[in-house]
C-alpha cells in the first residue's frame, strides 16, 4: 500500500514538473486526457452506429422489435453483472446502456435526425460521458489511500456492501475500525455472524478479528484486527510485579495479543465505582491452568494485606513450595469441608466489623489499624485502635472435586455474601458445566478466566455478548497453554474479546517461588482477631493460621511421610519415647495378660449398653475434633460400627441428638455434620 501511494505520488508529481513549453503543454494535456477518453469515444461510436442502422433498419417493423428485445436484454445483463461491484457502479451503468440502447434503436428505426434524437444526442451523450469522467476522477485519492474501497471491497465480499468505515486508528499490530451500518437493514448481530468469513478473506484465525458493539447503539461500534499473533512465543515470569504492595493494587498475570500488560483486580475501588469480584478459573486439562494457578498465587503472596486459604486435593502437587506463605492450606475432601464451613462463619463476622467501623466495602485502609474517628466501633466516637483486617482470598483448586463430595451449591451462599466481607472465592475446575455447578453459583462468580476448552464449553465459559465479539476459547483445546480470555471488572470491555497469554513459570524459577514464599511468611499480613476466632469457633485446631516464620508448613497440609523424614532430619540420635527410656532392650518381654490386646475406650468384644455406647460415641467425637476433623458422617463411623457391634442408623440417630445438644451443627450436605469446638477461643 504505501510503495503504492509513493509511485502514484511521484507520478503527479513528474507530471506537473513536465517541461511547461508548448510541446511539453500538449503532451501533458494529452496524457491526462487519456483516460478520460473512452466514454466520450462509445458516445461517438453510438452515434455513428445509429445512423448506419438508419440505413439499413429505418421503418422496419421486424427490425423494431429485434432492436428493443436486445435493448432490455442488454440492460438485464449489465445489472446482472454488477452484482460483483458497488451498487452505485451497478446502477450508473445499468442506466448508462439503457439509456444509450434506446436512442440507438430510436435512431435505427426513424433516423437519428429524426424529431428529438439528435437533440437527446446532443444533450444526453456528453452528460453520460462527463458523468463517467466524473466518476473516475472522484475516484482517484489525492492523498494516495486506498483503504476505503479495500475495506468496502472486503465488506461487500462478506455481505455488509452497505455498511459505512469510519476513522479508522492504526497501532502496532493492531488496527480499529469504527463501522456504521445501515440503519432499518442491519444490525450489530449481522457483523458478529460474518466475523468468520471476515477472518477467512483476510487468511487470519478467528480470535485475529473482533467486533466491539456500541452499547448506546444497535448498528455502530468498533472492528478490531489483530493480525500477528504475538503470544506466540511465551514469555516466562519474571517476579512479582509489585512486591510488597496491596493487593488491591492491579495483579500482573501475562500479556494480551498486542502486547499489553494482562492485568485484574479483586478488591473493588469505591473511587471508580469497580465493584470487588470472585473469579472462575476455567480451562480442559492442557490448556494452562497450573502456570496460571502460579502466576495469580505468587502474586497474590506478593501483597502485604492479604491471607491466602488454599485448598487442593492433588495434595499441593503443584504448589508444595507456596505453602509457607498460606495462611490456611487444606487437602481435598474433609479438611476441604472444614474450610468451607468456616467461610460460612468467617462472612458474616468479618461484614460485622467493616460494618461497625463505617466501611461499607474492604478497601486498604481497613488493614491498617484503626486509628480514625471516622473508623472507629466506640459509641462515644473516639478511636477504637482496633486491629486492621486483611483482605481474604479463598482459592479452591480443582473444585469439581469439593463440588462433587459437598453439592453443586457448596460455594453459593458464600459468592453471594463474600464480597462485601473482603472476601474473594476464587473457583478452578476444568468444565464449569451446570451438572458440576449450580446456576447460582455460576451467575455469583463474575469473573472468568477461560482458558482452552472444547468448543461445546464455551458457552459455559464466558458470556454470549463476548463470543459473539469474536473470542473462541474452543479454537485453542489445549495446543496452546496458556492463551485465555479474561473478563472482570477492571478491564475495558473492548479488552474482553482479546486472547492473552499467561506467563509460563519455569522450573528454573523454583529457589525464586520459595524465596517469595518466605517473604510472605515473615512480612505478609496476619490473620485479624475476627477472622481467626470465627475459624477456630468451626475448624478448632484444624485451623493454625500461617506458620511462624522460620517454622515449618502446617502438618495439615503434610503427609505422614514427610513428617516422619522432618523428624529425622531434626533428631540425629534414635527416635525414643521419654517413657521409654529406662526400658533395657536386652530383658525379655513378660507374657501377655488378659485384656492387654482391648483398647483402652472400646468394649470387650460385646455390644456396649446404650450408656457406654453413648460415651463411646462422645469419646469418638472428642478424637475427631482432636484430629482436626471437624466434618463427619455416618460413613466415617463405619470401622468403628463395626468395633462396637453398632449399626449406621443408631449413629445417625446419635448424630442428630448431638445436634440438638449443640455438639454438632448440621452443614449444606445431606447428612454431614459440622462438630462445634468443645473450647471456644476466647
Amino acid at each position: 500500500m504505501s510503495e503504492h501511494k509513493h509511485s502514484a505520488e511521484q507520478q503527479y508529481e513528474d507530471q506537473l514538473r513536465g517541461s511547461s513549453d508548448g510541446s511539453g503543454i500538449t503532451a501533458y494535456v494529452l496524457h491526462r486526457a487519456k483516460p478520460h477518453l473512452p466514454p466520450w469515444i462509445a458516445t461517438a461510436g453510438l452515434g455513428l452506429a445509429g445512423a448506419l442502422g438508419s440505413v439499413q433498419w429505418e421503418g422496419s417493423a421486424a427490425a423494431g422489435v429485434g432492436l428493443t428485445l436486445v435493448s432490455v436484454a442488454l440492460t438485464g445483463v449489465t445489472w446482472w453483472a454488477g452484482k460483483a461491484t458497488g451498487q452505485q457502479r451497478r446502477l450508473h451503468s445499468a442506466i448508462t446502456v439503457a439509456a444509450g440502447s434506446a436512442w440507438l434503436t430510436g435512431a435505427c428505426l426513424a433516423g437519428p435526425l429524426t424529431g428529438p434524437l439528435p437533440d437527446l444526442y446532443l444533450m444526453g451523450g456528453p452528460a453520460l460521458a462527463l458523468s463517467w469522467n466524473i466518476r473516475m476522477v472522484l475516484r482517484r485519492n489525492v492523498d494516495g489511500n486506498a483503504a476505503g474501497s479495500t475495506d468496502k471491497g472486503l465488506l461487500e465480499k462478506v455481505g455488509l456492501a452497505r455498511a459505512q468505515i469510519g476513522a479508522t486508528q492504526v497501532e502496532p499490530n493492531r488496527v480499529t475500525a469504527k463501522m456504521a451500518l445501515e440503519a432499518g437493514e442491519q444490525t450489530n448481530d449481522d457483523v458478529s455472524k460474518v466475523l468468520p468469513r471476515i477472518a477467512s478473506a483476510l487468511d487470519l484465525p478467528k480470535s485475529a478479528v473482533r467486533y466491539m458493539p456500541d452499547p448506546d447503539s444497535a448498528r455502530r461500534g468498533e472492528l478490531v484486527i489483530v493480525p500477528e499473533d504475538m503470544l506466540s512465543q511465551p514469555a516466562d515470569w519474571e517476579g512479582p510485579s509489585h512486591l510488597g504492595g496491596s493487593i488491591a493494587d492491579p495483579l500482573v498475570i501475562g500479556r494480551y495479543d498486542d502486547g499489553a500488560p494482562l492485568q485484574l483486580w479483586l478488591p473493588g475501588d469505591p473511587e471508580i465505582k469497580r465493584n470487588a469480584t470472585h473469579l472462575l478459573i476455567a480451562g480442559m486439562t492442557g490448556s494452562g491452568k497450573g502456570d496460571l494457578a502460579l502466576d495469580l498465587l505468587l502474586e497474590i503472596l506478593s501483597r502485604k494485606d492479604v491471607l491466602l486459604w488454599l485448598s487442593d486435593p492433588k495434595m499441593f502437587q503443584d504448589f508444595r513450595d507456596l505453602l509457607p506463605g498460606v495462611d490456611w492450606a487444606a487437602e481435598g475432601g474433609t479438611p476441604t469441608e472444614v474450610m468451607v464451613e468456616a467461610l460460612r462463619a468467617v462472612v458474616p463476622a468479618r461484614t460485622r466489623w467493616l460494618g461497625q467501623h463505617g466501611y461499607r466495602q474492604w478497601i486498604p485502609e481497613a488493614a491498617q489499624q484503626q486509628t480514625s474517628r471516622e473508623r472507629t466501633c466506640r459509641p462515644d466516637g473516639r478511636p477504637c485502635g482496633c486491629p486492621g483486617m486483611p483482605f481474604l482470598v479463598s482459592w479452591m483448586e480443582e473444585a469439581a472435586n469439593t463440588l462433587r463430595l459437598m453439592g453443586d451449591d457448596a460455594f453459593t451462599g458464600i459468592a453471594q455474601e463474600a464480597r462485601s466481607a473482603g472476601v474473594s472465592l476464587i473457583v478452578s475446575l476444568q468444565r464449569p458445566s451446570y451438572d458440576q455447578m449450580s446456576t447460582s453459583t455460576r451467575s455469583s462468580l463474575p469473573s472468568v478466566v477461560s482458558l482452552g476448552c472444547d468448543p461445546r464449553d464455551e458457552g459455559f465459559c464466558l458470556p454470549d455478548s463476548v463470543i459473539d465479539a469474536g473470542a473462541h476459547p474452543g479454537a485453542w483445546g489445549n495446543r496452546k497453554p496458556g492463551y485465555c480470555y479474561v473478563v472482570s471488572p477492571g478491564i475495558p470491555e473492548e479488552r474482553y474479546p482479546s486472547p492473552a497469554r499467561t506467563f509460563a513459570v519455569p522450573h528454573s524459577a523454583a529457589d525464586e517461588i520459595a524465596a517469595l514464599a518466605e517473604w510472605a511468611q515473615h512480612h505478609g499480613a496476619s490473620a485479624d482477631p475476627i477472622t481467626a476466632c470465627a475459624a477456630r469457633s468451626v475448624a478448632g485446631t484444624a485451623y493454625t493460621g500461617r506458620p511462624a516464620a522460620g517454622t515449618a508448613a502446617p502438618q495439615s497440609a503434610i503427609g505422614h511421610q514427610e513428617e516422619d523424614e522432618m523428624r529425622e532430619a531434626e533428631y540425629s540420635g534414635p527416635l525414643i519415647d521419654p517413657e521409654d527410656r529406662d526400658i533395657d532392650p536386652e530383658v525379655e518381654l513378660p507374657d501377655g495378660e488378659p485384656g492387654d490386646d482391648t483398647p483402652l475406650w472400646e468394649s470387650p468384644g460385646r455390644k456396649p449398653s446404650p450408656a457406654e455406647a453413648r460415651e463411646l460415641f462422645a469419646r469418638a467425637l472428642d478424637d475427631f475434633e482432636t484430629a482436626g476433623q471437624m466434618v463427619v458422617g455416618p460413613k466415617d463411623f463405619m470401622d468403628w460400627c463395626d468395633r462396637h457391634h453398632l449399626s449406621r442408623p443408631w449413629v445417625s440417630e446419635r448424630l442428630k441428638e448431638a445436634a440438638l445438644d449443640g455438639r454438632l451443627e448440621p452443614t449444606s450436605a445431606t447428612g454431614r455434620w459440622r462438630i462445634v469446638p468443645s473450647l471456644m477461643p476466647a
